[in-house]
């Protein structure tokens, strides 16, 4: 009887844990919703619903990261798998690595932009496809869930599989800006670190070295007081532009010489001017939170703009359908087709510092040329709790749907309702409990007006 009530008691652990399958990747906190055990059951189950025998492994350097590392090849040596493991690097870093050298999969260890308490594991199939919870993570946490029998195979190994140089050498090819373009550059402590002095030896950097305990500041530079340091960098050294990153270095902000953050949306339309120079037309994907203006500007290059899903999963998938040439995201991902349709937060910033140092030699600053993509009024995301999501959203649609007539609907992922003059996007949160809100207007008023209405309606259903 007691060896019966402890397993029923290990089970409704797992099944807790279990609550770390998101909807683009694994990601929880390390002790509870992640640890060891399922760790191990993840990496043996894995090549089964991915089928792969050669996988390249990665990490950085949070304080779980060698205990998830250890457990993980564990699980995947014993399910009979050929791990290469490229040690300490950045998540772009192991994505390049997985379609270069034609892996069957890939894994990096991180938990990105998330406090340091917790990790987990973003997962790619051959060909750099990214797997997230309705292509194959699901498979997986049903085969953990059922306790599926661990049987050992033979044939496993691990090697170490040194690419830095060769990446780097791949970041530097990009490279054309000088020491003329004064910038100021944020690590937030993370991965970045490992390439900031190589890429950018003139630049001033902060907070280079990775750490697991980031003691500078949480490596989510969307959050405001994330931000602090690197403005006040850029206007002490009087730079042309700031740089932050995040923990894993897949993602990517920028400061305006004013220590003014610009929406990283808005660089959707800045990277126009490195890939939209001939008269071909090009595909661009960006997610459907992106600022109208983005596609109003890149208009007058003859792009042609896919609007899709917010998240990794779904918008390199996209870039790779329509085979695009670049797109981006309000959260500061930026993929493209030369890097295996799939984003990197170094790349993306030497392609802005490239533009920068274009524009500011012909006399424009970096501000005049945010202030030439976008002149609307943007509440920014907003999130609110609520439980009854889908009845809010509905309530906020139909309402405008019998008020207003919208040029353009889209319900991908919440809705998105386009006027003339202004927009809004509500969804609900793939990873956390909340209702997300954007609106964007052609002026303060009528983005006051309107956001007074859809306040209102949201409020009533807290």
């Amino acid at each position: 009887m007691q060896k019966s009530i402890e397993k029923h008691l290990i089970n409704l652990k797992f099944i807790n844990n279990l609550k770390a399958f998101k909807a683009y990747d694994i990601r929880g906190v390390w002790g509870s919703e992640l640890n060891s055990e399922l760790v191990y059951k993840i990496g043996f189950f894995l090549p089964s619903v991915i089928v792969s025998k050669k996988i390249l492994v990665g990490r950085d350097v949070r304080n779980s990261s060698d205990e998830m590392h250890a457990a993980l090849c564990r699980g995947l040596v014993d399910a009979g798998i050929e791990v290469f493991d490229a040690g300490i690097c950045t998540t772009p870093m192991v994505y390049w690595g997985s379609g270069k050298y034609d892996f069957d999969a890939s894994l990096m260890i991180t938990a990105s932009h998330n406090p340091k308490e917790y990790n987990g594991i973003k997962v790619s199939a051959k060909n750099v496809e990214p797997i997230g919870y309705d292509n194959g993570l699901k498979n997986v946490e049903k085969l953990i869930e059922l306790e599926s029998p661990i049987v050992k195979q033979e044939g496993g190994s691990i090697k170490d599989f040194e690419i830095n140089e060769a990446y780097q050498a791949y970041l530097e090819s990009y490279i054309s800006f000088t020491s003329d373009l004064k910038v100021s550059m944020d690590i937030s402590n993370g991965m970045a670190g490992i390439f900031s002095e190589a890429l950018f030896p003139d630049a001033i950097v902060i907070n280079s070295k990775p750490d697991g305990n980031f003691p500078a500041h949480e490596p989510n530079p969307l959050e405001l007081e994330n931000q602090d340091q690197i403005k006040a960098e850029v206007l002490k050294n009087k730079s042309d532009i700031g740089v932050i990153f995040d923990g894993d270095a897949d993602r990517v902000m920028f400061i305006d010489e004013t220590g003014k953050f610009v929406s990283p949306d808005l660089i959707i339309a800045v990277l126009g001017h490195y890939f939209l120079k001939t008269n071909k037309t090009e595909q661009v994907v960006q997610d459907i939170r992106t600022s109208k203006a983005v596609g109003e500007y890149l208009s007058k290059f003859g792009a042609e703009l896919n609007i899709w899903k917010v998240g990794r999963a779904f918008g390199a998938a996209k870039l790779k359908e329509v085979d695009g040439i670049f797109g981006g995201e309000l959260a500061g991902h930026y993929y493209f087709r030369d890097f295996y349709y799939s984003d990197s937060g170094l790349l993306a910033a030497i392609l802005v510092l490239n533009i920068a140092e274009d524009f500011l030699k012909k006399g424009k600053k970096f501000s005049e040329l945010i202030s030439d993509i976008s002149c609307y009024s943007n509440t920014g995301e907003i999130n609110f709790k609520i439980e009854d999501k889908l009845g809010a959203m509905n309530k906020v649609r139909d309402y405008f749907m019998d008020t207003e007539k919208p040029d353009r609907y889209l319900d991908f992922d919440g809705y998105r309702l386009d006027f003339e003059d202004w927009w809004f996007n509500i969804r609900p949160s793939n990873t956390e409990p909340y209702l997300r809100f954007l609106a964007e207007a052609k002026s303060d008023e009528l983005l006051k007006q309107k956001t007074d209405i859809i306040y209102g309606i949201l409020e009533s259903f807290k």
